[in-house]
This record gives C-alpha cells, structure tokens and sequence, in this order.
C-alpha cells in the first residue's frame, strides 16, 4: 500500500512538471542545481527550484521520494539540476524535511521555508539552491555555485517553520 501510495504521489506530481526552456529555444542557459542536507538515514533537508514564473519544474524532492518509494525507510537523496533560460525570471524555492517513510513525516518535526527570487541567470553559470532549517531560524536562498554570492536576496523566517500535522 504503501508503495503504491508514493507512486500515485510522485507520478502526480512529475506530471505537472514542466521543462523550464521553452520549446523551442535556441539562446543562452545557465542551470540551476538543488542541494541536500542529510538528517540521518531516514530524513534529509531538501532545498530546491519549485517553480520558473509560476509554472512547476521538476525537483529532487519529488525525484527523491519517487526513486526510493516502497524501498526502505532511509532516504537515499536523487539531487536535480536544469538548464534555465538567461531572462528575467521569478524562481519559487522551497527548503523542506523529508522522511524516508510517509509515517516518519507524521512522529517527527517537518521544517519548510519558501519563497520568490527574481533575476536574471548568467548564460553558462551554475546557481544553487541553498538553505538551512531549523526550529528558530529557516532560510532559503541562490547563490553562485563558483563564489558562494547570493543572488537576490535570502527568504528567511525567525522563529518556528514546523509544518503542522495537516500541513505535512
């Protein structure tokens, strides 16, 4: 049941997933790359690119939680990366828990931060999506992966990002 659970999820959600370079597109790119933080066996802290102007891309979240579905409770994280087109852009990131087991995310805390940043890729620099999660402090932001600089500005929370039991 379980499996099946999460293969109805992941495929929900990849379905919705669109490539971020309109078809067709022949000017520049750069890429985006999401980043994780492993919790432990079981759990690791996901940051990632949602969205490119309001439209879902796909995400190591969801590459994760399908790749590992029904296989065991640890959390074997998939890290996604995409080319993004070198316009003027709103990028929605997300900073979320992830647990190896659906029941996990329901017995343990579930952190989450998201937000918008808005610029302009670099043809042919990589960006990556970065965050940390905690119980008084969660923030999310890009930086260039070559200097560390943030690019826009980090989304940040002061105080809890605890999801509650029906947010998770």
């Amino acid at each position: 049941m379980r499996i099946l659970c999460l293969g109805v999820v992941a495929l929900t959600l990849s379905a919705c997933a669109a490539d971020p370079m309109p078809d067709p597109y022949r000017g520049p790119a750069a890429t985006i790359v999401d980043s994780v933080q492993p919790g432990g066996a079981d759990s690791a802290d996901f940051f990632y690119l949602s969205e490119v102007n309001g439209q879902a891309v796909e995400n190591s979240l969801v590459d994760t939680a399908s790749t590992n579905a029904g296989l065991t409770f640890d959390v074997k994280p998939v890290v996604t990366s995409r080319d993004v087109p070198t316009d003027p852009a709103t990028f929605t990131i997300v900073g979320r828990t992830h647990y190896g087991a659906p029941v996990l995310e329901f017995v343990n805390p579930v952190y989450e931060v998201s937000g918008d940043i808005r610029f302009t890729p670099v043809p042919e620099k990589t960006y990556v999506v970065k965050g940390v999660l905690g119980e008084n402090y969660s923030a999310i932001w890009i930086e260039e992966k070559a200097t560390g600089a943030v690019v826009g500005r980090k989304i940040e929370l002061h105080g809890s990002a605890e999801l509650g039991i029906f947010e998770k």
